[in-house]
C-alpha cells in the first residue's frame, strides 16, 4: 500500500483544525455533524446519518466478510475556566495544535477518518466503516448506542481515544447510585426525631471501606466513592431524610446488576441505579489485533476511564493519538507528530489483518 504519513497527517490536521473551530459541546453537535457529513461527501463516498452521528461504509462491503468499526467521537466537554487561548480558535505552536477536543478526540477521529480513506480503497480479508459518534461525553442515549442499531453486524470496534496509541485491552465500566436514607423529623433541642444523617453514616462507611472479592489483573478491584451528600433543611430541625451519591468503577468479573444487587445486601437505605448500561469490557490478549500490536511493539494497559467501549456488545480495543491526562483541562492540545504517529500505527495495524 503506497502512502506517505506526512501527507495524511498534513490533511488530518487541516481536518482537526476546522472541526476544533465549531463548537460541538455534547448534545449541540449538529453542527460539526453537517461539516464532517459533507467532507466525507465531498470525496465522492456515501455517507449515513442518525442525529448527530456520521458513517461511511468501505465501497466494497461484503456481508460476508467481518467487520471492523473504526469509531471516535465528535462532542466535547464544555471548556472550563482557566482557558489562556480561544478553546475555539485552533493554534499550532511549537508542534502543538491547541483547541477544545483537540486531544479528546479529534485527533482520534481524524486519525481514524484517513485510515479509513486509505484501507477501504484496498483488499483486506474484512469490510471497515468510519463512524463519528455523539453525547460519548455525557453517555447520551442518541449517540454510538443508537447509531449501531443502523449498522451491519460488527465483529470489532477501535475506539479512538487518548491512549498515546497503547492498546487498552480492558476499561472499567460505571455505575452511579442514588442512596436515600430515611429518618423522622425532629426540634434539634429536644431529644426528638431520628437523625437520616446519623443513620446514613453505616452505610456510607460501608461504601467505603468494603472490598469486592474478585480483583481484575488489568482494571484492579472495583472502586466505590461516595462523592456527594445532602441534607437538612435549618440548624435547629432534626433532618428527616439523607441522600447520598456513589460512583461505582468496576471491572469485568462483576456486571453491573451484580454489584447493585450486592450492595442492596449490606446496606439499609434505599439504593436506585441510574443505569446498568455502562458495564466494563475486555478483549483477549489472544485476540489477532492484540497480538499484531503485541508484535509491533505496544503495550497493553486496562483503563480506569469509561469510553463507548461500554456500549458496544462486540469485541474492542481503545487506542488513540494523545494523552489521557490533557482531556478535559484548559489550553487542551495534541501533538502534530502524535496524529502522523496515529495514522501511521493505526494503517501498520490492520493492513492486512485476519479476524
Amino acid at each position: 500500500m503506497n502512502y506517505s504519513t506526512s501527507t495524511l497527517a498534513q490533511e488530518a490536521v487541516s481536518m482537526l483544525k476546522a472541526l476544533i473551530a465549531i463548537p460541538s459541546i455534547s448534545r449541540e453537535e449538529t453542527a460539526a455533524a453537517d461539516f464532517l457529513q459533507n467532507y466525507i461527501e465531498s470525496e465522492g463516498m456515501a455517507t449515513g446519518r442518525e442525529g448527530n452521528n456520521v458513517w461511511c461504509l468501505s465501497p466494497m462491503f461484503d456481508l460476508n466478510k467481518p467487520t471492523i468499526l473504526l469509531n471516535s467521537h465528535i462532542d466535547t466537554v464544555k471548556p472550563i475556566a482557566g482557558w489562556r487561548k480561544d478553546p475555539f480558535t485552533p493554534r499550532e505552536e511549537n508542534g502543538k495544535l491547541y483547541g477544545l477536543g483537540s486531544n479528546d478526540a479529534g485527533a482520534s477521529v481524524v486519525s481514524l477518518y484517513q485510515v479509513f480513506m486509505q484501507l477501504c480503497r484496498t483488499v483486506q480479508s474484512y469490510n471497515l466503516i468510519f463512524l463519528a459518534s455523539c453525547e460519548e461525553e455525557v453517555s447520551g442515549a442518541d449517540g454510538v448506542e443508537k447509531a449501531l442499531k443502523y449498522l451491519p453486524p460488527i465483529s470489532l470496534g477501535i475506539v479512538g481515544e487518548p491512549t498515546e496509541m497503547q492498546m487498552a485491552i480492558a476499561e472499567k465500566g460505571l455505575m452511579v447510585l442514588d442512596v436515600t436514607t430515611t429518618g423522622k423529623a425532629g426540634h434539634a433541642a429536644r431529644e426528638e426525631g431520628i437523625n437520616a444523617i446519623y443513620k446514613a453514616l453505616p452505610d456510607i462507611e460501608w461504601f467505603r471501606d468494603y472490598t469486592f472479592e474478585k480483583v481484575s489483573p488489568m482494571l484492579g478491584p472495583v472502586k466505590m466513592t461516595v462523592t456527594g451528600i445532602n441534607a437538612g433543611t435549618q440548624h435547629n430541625v432534626v433532618p428527616d431524610r439523607c441522600t447520598f451519591m456513589v460512583d461505582i468503577r468496576s471491572n469485568e468479573l462483576y456486571s453491573n446488576e451484580e454489584i447493585f444487587e450486592w450492595v442492596k445486601k449490606h446496606i439499609k437505605s434505599e439504593a436506585k441505579a441510574r443505569s446498568f448500561r455502562l458495564n466494563s469490557s475486555h478483549i483477549a490478549e489472544t485476540h489477532p489485533i492484540v497480538r499484531k500490536g503485541l508484535a509491533m511493539g505496544l503495550q497493553t494497559f486496562g483503563s480506569p476511564t469509561l469510553s463507548d467501549q461500554s456500549l458496544m456488545a462486540f469485541s474492542t480495543i481503545k487506542i488513540g493519538p494523545g494523552r489521557s491526562s490533557r482531556s478535559h483541562t484548559a489550553d487542551e492540545y495534541v501533538m502534530v507528530k502524535e496524529i502522523e504517529g496515529a495514522i501511521d500505527t493505526y494503517l501498520k495495524l490492520l493492513d492486512g489483518l485476519s479476524i
